[in-house]
Protein backbone atom coordinates (compact mmCIF):
# COMPACT_ATOMS: atom_id res chain seq x y z
CA UNK A 1 0.00 0.00 0.00
CA UNK A 2 2.90 2.40 0.91
CA UNK A 3 4.53 1.75 -2.68
CA UNK A 4 1.01 2.91 -4.50
CA UNK A 5 0.51 5.87 -2.54
CA UNK A 6 3.91 6.88 -2.96
CA UNK A 7 3.52 6.49 -6.73
CA UNK A 8 0.21 8.68 -6.71
CA UNK A 9 1.98 11.49 -4.42
CA UNK A 10 4.81 11.27 -7.10
CA UNK A 11 3.15 11.14 -10.31
CA UNK A 12 -0.28 13.31 -9.47
CA UNK A 13 1.55 15.68 -6.57
CA UNK A 14 4.60 16.28 -7.98
CA UNK A 15 6.19 15.40 -4.45
CA UNK A 16 10.13 13.99 -4.63
CA UNK A 17 10.25 10.11 -4.10
CA UNK A 18 13.02 10.39 -1.63
CA UNK A 19 10.94 13.01 0.26
CA UNK A 20 8.22 10.24 1.24
CA UNK A 21 8.51 8.36 4.20
CA UNK A 22 5.77 6.53 6.66
CA UNK A 23 6.21 9.73 9.14
CA UNK A 24 6.63 12.11 6.18
CA UNK A 25 3.88 14.90 7.39
CA UNK A 26 1.82 15.72 4.20
CA UNK A 27 1.71 19.39 4.95
CA UNK A 28 5.07 20.44 6.60
CA UNK A 29 7.31 17.96 5.33
CA UNK A 30 5.64 17.28 1.32
CA UNK A 31 4.80 20.63 1.30
CA UNK A 32 0.94 19.49 0.14
CA UNK A 33 -1.64 22.23 0.37
CA UNK A 34 -5.14 21.57 1.27
CA UNK A 35 -6.51 21.43 -2.72
CA UNK A 36 -4.06 19.05 -3.44
CA UNK A 37 -5.15 16.77 -0.22
CA UNK A 38 -8.45 17.22 -1.65
CA UNK A 39 -7.17 15.77 -4.69
CA UNK A 40 -5.04 12.87 -2.95
CA UNK A 41 -8.33 11.57 -1.47
CA UNK A 42 -10.27 11.91 -4.75
CA UNK A 43 -7.24 9.71 -6.74
CA UNK A 44 -7.38 7.23 -3.35
CA UNK A 45 -10.75 6.61 -3.46
CA UNK A 46 -10.67 6.48 -7.39
CA UNK A 47 -8.11 3.94 -7.48
CA UNK A 48 -8.83 1.55 -4.77
CA UNK A 49 -12.72 2.05 -5.41
CA UNK A 50 -13.95 3.02 -1.28
CA UNK A 51 -15.45 6.52 -0.22
CA UNK A 52 -13.16 7.94 2.14
CA UNK A 53 -15.65 10.32 4.55
CA UNK A 54 -15.21 14.47 5.03
CA UNK A 55 -14.46 13.43 8.50
CA UNK A 56 -11.61 11.14 7.85
CA UNK A 57 -9.86 13.47 6.09
CA UNK A 58 -8.21 15.41 8.80
CA UNK A 59 -6.98 12.25 10.35
CA UNK A 60 -4.61 12.32 7.52
CA UNK A 61 -1.43 14.21 8.92
CA UNK A 62 1.69 11.38 7.60
CA UNK A 63 2.03 9.28 4.59
CA UNK A 64 1.77 6.29 6.98
CA UNK A 65 -1.55 7.65 7.64
CA UNK A 66 -2.93 7.10 4.86
CA UNK A 67 -1.62 4.00 4.05
CA UNK A 68 -3.19 2.76 7.76
CA UNK A 69 -6.55 3.94 6.76
CA UNK A 70 -6.62 2.85 2.89
CA UNK A 71 -4.87 -0.69 4.34
CA UNK A 72 -8.06 -0.96 6.86
CA UNK A 73 -10.37 0.03 4.64
CA UNK A 74 -9.40 -2.31 2.25
CA UNK A 75 -9.81 -4.88 4.86
CA UNK A 76 -13.26 -4.20 5.00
Amino acid sequence: MFEKIKSLLVEELSVKEEDITMSAELVNDLGINSLELADLVLLCEEKFDIEIGDDDIHKFVTVGDVVDYLSAKADE
